[in-house]
Parts: C-alpha cells; sequence; structure tokens
C-alpha cells in the first residue's frame, strides 16, 4: 500500500470504530483501540487503529505493538510517541483517556509480545519477517 491508500484505509477504519463502539468488522472481535499522538516532526495529530493487550494486573494499562505488519522499519506512530510521550489520547470503545507512554525494554518486552502472539499468532509471523525487535509500547491510562 502507498501512502495515500494508507491514509484512506486508516481513516475509513477510524470511522467504522467511532461508529460502531470500538469495533472493525475486519479485525473480527479482537481488541482494538485508537491511538492518537503529535508527529514528531510535523506537530500534527495523528491517529491509528491497532491491536491492544490490556494489562492482566493494572486496569489503567494496555499495550500495544509497533509491528508494522513485520516491516523492517518501526511505524511512523511510533516516532510519534518516543517523541512525545506524555502527549498521547487512546480511544477505547466510545471513551477518550489521555495517557503516557513507555517502550518497554526487555525482557519485559520480550514476555508481553510472546503473550500477544500466543492469543494472536499473526504477531509471531509479524516477528518472523523482521530483523528488527518489535517494540512493544505500555500506555498508562489517565481515567
Amino acid at each position: 500500500m502507498d501512502k495515500q491508500q494508507t491514509l484512506t484505509f486508516n481513516e475509513n477504519n477510524i470511522a467504522e470504530f467511532r461508529a460502531s463502539n470500538g469495533r472493525i468488522a475486519s479485525f473480527g472481535d479482537a481488541p482494538l483501540l485508537l491511538l492518537t499522538a503529535t508527529g514528531a516532526r510535523s506537530g500534527q495529530r495523528r491517529t491509528s487503529p491497532m491491536m491492544y493487550l490490556a494489562d492482566e494486573h493494572d486496569p489503567n494499562r494496555v499495550y500495544v505493538f509497533a509491528s508494522a505488519a513485520g516491516a523492517d522499519q518501526n511505524p511512523a506512530w511510533f516516532h510519534n510517541i518516543v517523541s512525545h510521550p506524555d502527549d498521547v489520547e487512546v480511544e477505547l470503545g466510545d471513551e477518550r483517556y489521555p495517557a503516557t507512554a513507555e517502550v518497554l525494554p526487555d525482557p519485559r518486552r520480550a514476555e508481553v509480545y510472546a503473550s500477544q502472539a500466543s492469543r494472536y499468532p499473526g504477531f509471531a509471523g509479524y516477528q518472523e519477517k523482521t530483523s528488527r525487535s518489535i517494540p512493544v509500547i505500555a500506555l498508562m491510562l489517565q481515567r
């Protein structure tokens, strides 16, 4: 997909997410959120739909994965949250929360990624497709 196709795909998914209380038909029952962050270079707010993993011990923490479907480069949203970790918004269902982002170091990164890959095997495939270690980001929701 080129950049314009990706933008249109994301815009359609964002609209569907917001119209259907956090669901996107093509993702089935997978847990989804919208992540909004400030562009690292542009300074513009950017929203990206993605799967997440809820923390079993902390209801205010969710994890997202900078997999880019196994591409060799991190997705743009990852660079945005690294540049502005305290300027993040998360939409879960019809709720919006300010959040802070933290890139997990190993071995915690590997643990959380393995947990997601066991639930959704596509994530194991993403890691197999690339030589980079796919970052895992903890999002702390301010409820």
